[in-house]
């Protein structure tokens, strides 16, 4: 095993944690669940309602990412992780705020209910 030296102390790369479980089960099911609310079917799927799921899906990776950016920039230290752990969801939120948007703005024009 490595010894991190005399400064770091003695470094562990594998080992055990004592650690409260309902943490991960929050994460997998958040996950999990935002995953079925995105690809869950809408009732009248087609053409269009595809192109809104690309262009709420495109606005997701973009918003992700930018938020990304701008941590890698200006937060450090724990804060980042933080941040990190934060941009795992991003994505799947944001794409469904943008998409049952798009749903319901198009649901109000009356060109799409033709």
């Amino acid at each position: 095993m490595y010894n991190g030296g005399v400064f770091l102390g003695k470094t562990q790369f594998f080992g055990w944690v004592q650690n409260d479980v309902l943490d991960e089960i929050v994460c997998v099911l958040t996950i999990v669940g935002a995953l079925f609310v995105m690809f869950s079917k809408q009732k009248n799927e087609d053409e269009y309602i595809s192109s809104l799921r690309l262009n709420a899906l495109s606005w997701a990776v973009m918003i992700n990412y930018a938020v990304l950016l701008f941590a890698v920039l200006f937060v450090y230290d724990f804060s980042f992780l933080w941040v990190l752990i934060f941009n795992m969801f991003t994505i799947l939120f944001i794409f469904i705020l943008r998409f049952y948007w798009l749903l319901h703005q198009a649901s109000k024009n009356e060109r799409y209910e033709e």
